[in-house]
Formats: C-alpha cells, sequence, structure tokens
C-alpha cells in the first residue's frame, strides 16, 4: 500500500456574518452589538462570497463557534491502494495506555482472496455496492505519521454477496456473475470499561443476515466452489431478502480477536478467538448483538442483497455511557422500493459491552435525511458539545456547484436532543445540500467532480475527537474515500478497489468568551 505527504494547503472565500461582524467593528460598534450579530445569525449558515480574497466561514453550536476552512488547514493522502484492494471508514485512534504513543488504524479492507500464483497479477474486482465490506484491518504507526496509514494486517473476514463479471475470451459465450464472499464492515472501535477495570476494547462490524432464515448471520454464505486463485460462490436468489445486523468483536492488543458468538447449548453468549489465518474462512459464525429487549440490533428494513442499509455510525462514550448514533431507513418506508427510503439519526446507549443485552431501544434525532446520509457524532475537542459530521453537497452558488463534500455542525451541549435540532440540509432535504460544508479541496476526477465516502475521524480511546499531537492546535482530523479520484496508475476499472484515501484537519474558534 502507497502513501504520500500532504498536500499544500489553500485559501478560502469568507463568510459574510463574519465580513459583517468586522465591518461593524471597524465603524466603532458597542461590544453587545456585536455579539448579537454573530448570535442572530442561524447556526450553520455560510453564504460565500467569491472573490477569493478569505477563507469560506460558517457559525455553529448557536453561533459560538465559528468554522474557517483557511490557509492553515492541511490536507493530504492518506493510502493508495492497489488496484485489488481498498480501504474505507479509516478510524484513527489513540491507545487508552496514554496520551502519546503509537496511533491505532481500524479500518475495513480488502476482500479475502486465497493469494495468487507467483508473479500472477491480482485480478480486476468490482462491486455493486459500494458501501459493501472486505475484513477487518488494523495497523499502529508513531504519533508522527499518523497521516500515513500503518502497515495493517487482516484481522479476520466473513462473506458477504459481491457481484463480480467474470473475464471472456473472443468469442466465448458470456458466463454468469458470481459472488464473492467479502466480509465485516464499517468497524467502529471503542475501549471497554476501563474505569472499572476493564482491560478489552471492542470493535462493532455489521454483517447480514437472511430474513426468514433460521441463521444468526449471513456470513453463512451460500455454496461455495474452487476458483482460480480466488473463493467464488454461487449468486443468491434474485428474490432473497436481507438485513444488516451488528456484529462484535473483543481484543487486548488490537492484533489478536475474539468474536461474540453463541455458546453450544444455544444460550447464553460465548467468545471465540478468531485464527490468525486472516484471509481464511476460520472465524466462528457471530451472534447478533442484542437490545435490551433481546431482539437483534439489525436494520429496520430487508432488501436484496447488495442493497442492504442501515447500522453505521459511530461511538461515543460520555459520562461512562456509550453512545451509539448511526443511521438507518425510516421503518415506515420499507415499503418503498430501495432506491426512494429515506433515512434517519438514531441513538442507542449502553453502560457494559460485554452483556448479554447490550444496547437500548433506539431513539431517533430530528427529521429525516437524505437517502445513504452516513452521520458520525463524536464529543468535541476542546468544547462541551457534539460534533457532527455528515455526507453533503455544497449549495448550487457555491465554488464548484453542488459537489459533493463533508459537512460539519457542533452543538451547544451534551444534551442528545441539540443534535437532533440542528438542521443538518436545505431544503428541499433530498438534494442533500448544506452551507456548513468544510470545502475539502482533495482527490476529483481533474473535472471538477468529487465524492466524500466512508468519511471517520481520529478519535480517543472513548471514541471522542482527538488529533495528533503534529497538529494539537487544530479540532478534528477527517479521513475519507474519493471513488472519482484516478487509482494507483490511473486505475479505473471500479468505483472501490484502488481508490485513494484523503485527509484534513479543521479548526474551530470561540465567537464568545467560553
Amino acid at each position: 500500500m502507497t502513501t504520500f505527504a500532504s498536500a499544500p494547503p489553500a485559501s478560502r472565500i469568507a463568510h459574510p456574518s463574519a465580513q459583517a461582524a468586522r465591518r461593524a467593528l471597524r465603524l466603532g460598534a458597542a461590544p453587545l452589538a456585536l455579539t448579537a450579530l454573530w448570535l442572530l445569525g442561524a447556526p450553520a449558515q455560510a453564504r460565500p462570497s467569491y472573490d477569493g480574497s478569505a477563507p469560506t466561514c460558517f457559525l455553529t453550536a448557536g453561533g459560538t463557534l465559528e468554522i474557517c476552512r483557511d490557509g492553515s488547514e492541511a490536507e493530504g493522502v492518506l493510502a493508495a491502494p492497489s488496484p485489488c484492494t481498498f480501504v474505507r471508514g479509516v478510524q484513527l485512534r489513540r491507545p487508552r495506555t496514554g496520551a502519546t504513543g503509537p496511533i491505532e488504524a481500524v479500518f475495513q479492507g480488502e476482500s479475502p482472496l486465497a493469494k495468487t500464483r507467483r508473479g500472477e497479477d491480482c485480478p480486476e474486482r468490482r462491486a455493486t455496492d459500494m458501501r459493501d465490506g472486505g475484513a477487518l484491518h488494523t495497523g499502529r504507526s508513531p504519533e508522527q505519521l499518523a497521516t500515513i496509514l500503518p502497515p495493517s494486517e487482516i484481522r479476520f473476514g466473513g462473506a458477504l454477496p459481491e457481484r463480480r463479471e467474470p473475464k471472456r475470451r473472443r468469442g466465448e459465450a458470456p458466463a454468469e456473475p458470481t459472488v464473492e464472499g467479502i466480509g465485516p464492515r464499517d468497524p467502529i472501535a471503542v475501549s471497554g470499561r476501563d474505569w472499572a477495570g476493564e482491560e478489552y476494547s471492542y470493535v462493532f462490524l455489521l454483517g447480514q443476515e437472511v430474513v426468514g432464515a433460521d441463521v444468526e448471520t449471513a456470513d453463512e454464505t451460500p455454496r461455495r466452489r474452487r476458483g482460480r486463485g480466488r473463493r467464488e460462490a454461487d449468486a443468491p436468489p434474485a428474490d432473497m431478502s436481507l438485513r444488516r445486523v451488528q456484529i462484535e468483536a473483543r481484543t487486548l492488543d488490537f492484533a489478536h480477536f475474539e468474536i461474540r458468538t453463541r455458546a453450544e447449548n444455544g444460550y447464553g453468549l460465548a467468545w471465540v478467538p478468531v485464527s490468525g489465518e486472516g484471509r481464511r474462512r476460520t472465524a466462528p459464525v457471530p451472534a447478533a448483538v442484542l437490545d435490551e429487549t433481546g431482539r437483534p440490533v439489525a436494520s429496520a428494513c430487508p432488501a436484496p442483497p447488495s442493497k442492504t442499509r442501515g447500522l453505521a455510525g459511530s461511538i461515543s462514550i460520555v459520562d461512562h455511557t456509550y453512545h451509539y448514533f448511526y443511521t438507518d431507513v425510516l421503518p415506515e418506508d420499507c415499503a418503498l422500493p430501495p432506491e426512494k427510503r429515506r433515512t434517519g439519526l438514531f441513538l442507542r446507549t449502553a453502560t457494559d459491552l460485554a452483556a448479554e443485552k447490550v444496547w437500548s431501544s433506539p431513539r431517533r434525532l430530528g427529521p429525516a435525511l437524505p437517502p445513504d446520509s452516513l452521520v458520525r457524532v463524536a464529543r468535541a475537542k476542546g468544547t462541551k458539545g457534539w460534533a457532527v459530521s455528515y455526507t453533503c453537497y455544497r449549495p448550487a452558488n457555491a465554488p464548484g456547484g453542488p459537489v459533493a463534500d463533508i459537512c460539519l455542525q457542533y452543538t451547544a451541549d451534551l444534551d442528545p436532543a441539540a443534535i437532533g435540532a440542528l438542521t443538518l440540509y436545505a431544503d428541499p432535504v433530498e438534494a442533500g445540500r448544506s452551507t456548513a460544508y468544510l470545502g475539502l479541496r482533495s482527490g476529483g476526477n481533474g473535472a471538477g467532480r468529487f465524492d466524500r465516502s466512508a468519511h471517520f475521524w481520529m478519535t480517543d480511546a472513548y471514541g471522542n475527537l482527538d488529533v495528533p499531537a503534529t497538529y494539537a492546535g487544530k479540532s478534528g482530523l477527517l479521513t475519507w474515500v474519493d471513488r472519482l479520484a484516478p487509482g494507483a496508475g490511473g486505475y479505473e476499472g471500479s468505483q472501490v478497489y484502488g481508490r485513494p484515501v484523503y485527509w484534513s484537519t479543521w479548526t474551530a474558534r470561540r465567537t464568545t468568551p467560553p
């Protein structure tokens, strides 16, 4: 895996409320009037001028914070995977052993395939769903290299359906597409209850189960046959319905893992070690994580293979309570076609991740969101509020037009209800546009089109925002994938494999005294 150094910063454009406040100060406005001017503007409003003379800024946290993308915000390439691999959902994480030490990277990696013969190129692979998973990867790097993805190892993988169009020689009849086994997706790492003496950390991932089938998860794959140097499976029936389920692993060192599964008698829980052979299907079948009612933590709506949605998000510990924020399809939309189902933001809480029934029942936060929204929530760094990052598009009149970006807002306190009160998107919500965009520069296809997928950030051991010591004055560090950016050697064979992963910092500055 190739990595590169950071890209040079660029200037940004100013927010008119910031300009008006500075103009009022120059004209001798009273401090009280100046404060009122800042606070009267709606949170996260940004209507930039287009002369390029100043950074793009917007207010958030009830007007008490301002986020500006100026020349001091660094960006760069975190990883450049080879054409047959992918990296997505990279959570950089500070270990709980101390304020300094190796930075852990936890992410979703390439599909587990059998090794090719010596000298044979890795075959080109495609995916019909760019959100599908691969295998859990972890790695460690010195803190000064936290913005370069460290060497990583596959820890375990399962099997979820991914269609692959077989290559054929000239004159051959078209062959039926096959389904390659790919494993758990969307990992989230968080510390166990070290305040109670627990030494384990936990990683939550998403598997799939067949709706109506008597199996725990769909990681029990369809019938397999041997292929040339790869694992293949017959295509699942077209009318198969699946749903996502949350599964759980625990670790002491992020190198060796145990999977949460059922006890041999079918009752109670057991933690079973995963074999060190990361590319083999030696992992036991995981049991779905249960909520307080005894039901599996599962996505609300069944869907055909490669169209399942839901449960991707983040976990943050505040006051010894785990807060699991995630998006899911609204239950009332299950009767609609998958592409028309709306999304909502939900919260579950827990006090013990090793309990038989882990999470509370879901609580919905705020109005409906655009389809396929990804929202991450964590306690903000340096302020007593939540940071909320989410996929979005810039407004149509913004520089470059309505291109994909990542938006960011803060709440003024740690009441989860404040998250639901945020206006994440402008009307019409289906367009996914917001003025709270960060104005990220890296990536793109060279023609002004960008894709910012599977974003995550750096956290401390408790899932709350943190930054490397090199960027101690910053408020956070984002990672994301650009599926439109050229891969290694200009590779364009897939929208998933070989695509670069980028990183960037941001800074939230106070507009009022703390």
